[in-house]
């Protein structure tokens, strides 16, 4: 059993090693966002796709799933669309920050939409998380541009705690490759129509990139990251993958040179120190649903 909780944990990891690669890349493609975030969900689609025909895995849907399917990749969509926001008006370490106030709009959203116990821990936890935010901005002044982008972040968290409980129950039901190809589907063909609003030869100039964000940050980092939902309740999931945004400061630092403020440093310690406090606990429950 302890050995599986220890595999659990690194799969999270992992996976959160693979999404933290959006910061970086989020930054660096030049691209209006929706062209950004459309680019990267169809080329995210085909090689889903590829890789679930190769697998042999049924696209079968549950009529009383469809909607919530649907739903999940609106919001996977909003997620995606209002983070790179926060992104292009700040840099790695707020725009990754900011959207890990999800954790806390988990721990009180789930008990109400899932009718699972609330814990009152989590009330400590949300105490360290949002004392991080603090540190990211401790003035709150909308003209500037690190505020408007928090507010992204937040907003964006918000679409993300509500995709991830949406789809707590339907792990069980379907591999997470199938349902992310689904998912990808979606916010392709909703973002669709703005792939037209520029010559595709900028889209093409910086196709690494882009690819880079369909292959390393989509289809693979956010797989591996629904299948953890089999492990873990969505509060705990949610707390554990804190670490993502140290994993992409780090790759900000290296990559793109930017090294955080010590206010921003010590606001990452405190959202850290949740993903340590969850990692204890949910260590005596490896497995809740």
């Amino acid at each position: 059993m302890k050995n599986n909780h220890f595999q659990h944990l690194l799969e999270i990891n992992l996976a959160m090693l693979f999404i933290a690669t959006s910061g970086a890349l989020g930054r660096y493609v030049q691209l209006p966002v929706p062209v950004t975030i459309g680019t990267r969900a169809i080329l995210a689609f085909i090689v889903l796709f590829i890789f679930c025909k190769w697998k042999g895995f049924s696209f079968k849907i549950y009529k009383n799933d469809v909607l919530a399917i649907l739903v999940s990749g609106v919001l996977m969509g909003v997620h995606w669309v209002a983070y790179f926001y926060a992104l292009k008006l700040s840099n790695v370490a707020i725009g990754m920050l900011s959207i890990f106030t999800y954790p806390v709009i988990t721990a009180f959203l789930e008990p109400l939409l899932l009718k699972t116990k609330f814990q009152l821990v989590h009330l400590l936890l949300a105490f360290l998380v949002l004392a991080g935010m603090y540190f990211l901005s401790p003035s709150l002044d909308f003209e500037n541009s690190y505020t408007i982008a928090i507010g992204f972040g937040v907003f964006s968290a918000l679409a993300y705690a509500l995709r991830n409980i949406l789809l707590k129950r339907k792990v069980a039901k379907y591999n997470g490759s199938i349902l992310m190809t689904y998912q990808t589907a979606i916010v392709g063909v909703l973002l669709l129509p703005f792939l037209f609003t520029i010559a595709p030869e900028q889209i093409f100039s910086q196709w690494q990139a882009l690819v880079a964000l369909a292959v390393l940050t989509t289809a693979i980092g956010h797989t591996l990251f629904l299948m953890t939902f089999k492990h873990f309740n969505i509060t705990t999931v949610s707390i554990l993958s804190s670490v993502q945004p140290v994993y992409g400061i780090l790759i900000g630092a290296v990559f793109l040179s930017e090294i955080p403020k010590g206010t921003t440093i010590l606001g990452g310690i405190l959202i850290l120190s949740s993903v340590v406090i969850e990692s204890v606990r949910s260590k005596k429950r490896p497995k809740l649903s």
